[in-house]
């Protein structure tokens, strides 16, 4: 089976003590081509067949991996097809933004399964942090409803919110979370919750939706721009999120740029012109309104002048952006999600195009330089719902270290 099509994996290792690493290839390789045959698997990872088939039997006994009916084809063998049970893991999302908070709990596949939104009161953490984990219980309690497995398979809580983390800022900048910056976050969700808590930004939790069930689904080198109330991108490198030392790799939208025939003085962040923040205070609307979406999908639709200068704006400072991120990462696409209402990114994106002159102008793409993804408000619980199932599942060189006994030092 799936001789006519290539097959999309990672390669494992036959070398002693790297089990951890090949299950995770294995794993990767189902997710990203749905169903395999042993055979199948061992082309594509480079495994032996009886690897394979040891694999295929603990991920069967651990209820992460079905066979199919057997498939005749011709005069060969007949072979078996495997494929992930999704109800073999599940993991929540949680996104904390400056006026909203979402849930989303995911299955091993991705399918949303519960999803749950508030708003965040004023009064920052101490306040905030009781409504999450109420809303976090509810979400669980949903989940069980729907699959009462997962009382025993939740892998994790991924917890996304705005960087840039760990930087001094004033704490009534409308622009930073200055005080949940500085609040002990995932301890106390981790005590409230019992799951093993993990912070990233809301562009690496945008970037991490996109490699799994969005536009840089398969793609090895992905940058994902992702706009929401601010500005940031999401570094897909060498097949895994690239968070840089700080956690903060990708803050694009705290590069100082200065409009259009401005001056030296007029320099402010990226994100100031280009972002769903900037927009909302052109056209007086509160960002923390419900009906927010619905509001700017009508004004782009109805041509808004207001919103066609906006375009226009954020539009020369991403196409600046694209070619910054193509030249220094060099990655086979651009992505750009995030929280916006899809007729405008369409508008947005049509906006960019023509793209500037850059290495990634090759005659043999076989992707565009610059692609649509997600573009709803869930994006970024749904990445960071992903992260927790990406964390325990997903191929990474850790997997290999962590599976060998260290040496002297």
């Amino acid at each position: 089976m799936n001789e006519m099509r290539p097959i999309r994996a990672k390669s494992g290792t036959n070398q002693e003590g790297a089990s951890a690493h090949n299950r995770r290839v294995m794993i990767d390789a189902l997710r990203l081509n749905g169903q395999l045959s042993r055979a199948d698997l061992a082309r594509a990872t480079a495994l032996t067949k009886q690897a394979v088939s040891n694999i295929i039997e603990e991920l069967e006994g651990d209820g992460l991996v079905a066979s199919l009916a057997v498939v005749r084809k011709g005069r060969g063998q007949p072979s078996t097809p495997y494929r992930l049970v999704p109800e073999g893991a599940f993991a929540i999302g949680l996104q904390i933004d400056r006026h909203v908070t979402r849930t989303i709990a995911v299955d091993l596949v991705g399918t949303v399964l519960a999803r749950g939104e508030v708003n965040l009161p004023a009064g920052g953490p101490e306040r905030g942090t009781e409504i999450i984990l109420s809303l976090i219980d509810r979400t669980r309690r949903e989940l069980v409803r729907a699959a009462p497995q997962s009382r025993d398979r939740l892998v994790g809580l991924g917890v996304a919110m705005p960087g840039p983390f760990g930087i001094d800022t004033d704490p009534d900048d409308p622009w930073m979370m200055a005080l949940w910056q500085r609040f002990p976050l995932s301890e106390t969700l981790a005590s409230g919750t019992g799951l093993d808590v993990r912070l990233q930004n809301d562009a690496a939790a945008a970037a991490t939706a996109e490699k799994m069930v969005g536009a840089a689904h398969g793609f090895e080198q992905a940058i994902c721009i992702y706009l929401g109330y601010g500005l940031g991108a999401g570094l897909i490198l060498d097949g895994e999120l690239y968070r840089g030392a700080n956690g903060n790799a990708g803050e694009i939208g705290m590069i100082l740029t200065r409009p259009r025939g401005g001056t030296e003085d007029q320099r402010a962040p990226l994100e100031h012109r280009a972002s769903i923040a900037s927009l909302c205070k052109i056209l007086e609307l509160d960002p923390a309104d419900p009906d927010l979406y619905r509001h700017l999908d009508d004004m782009a639709a109805a041509s808004d002048g207001r919103v066609a200068d906006w375009i226009a704006d954020a539009a020369y400072e991403l196409r600046g952006a694209v070619q910054i991120l193509e030249t220094t990462f060099d990655p086979q696409t651009i992505v750009l999600c995030g929280g916006m209402p899809p007729g405008l990114a369409r508008r947005l994106i049509d906006a960019i195009h023509p793209l500037l002159p850059s290495i990634a102008e090759r005659r043999m793409r076989s992707a565009p330089r610059l692609q649509l993804g997600l573009t709803n408000p869930w994006a970024v619980a749904i990445g960071a719902a992903a992260e927790p199932i990406s964390r325990t599942f997903d191929p990474r060189f850790s997997a290999i270290l962590k599976t060998r006994t260290p040496g002297p030092s």
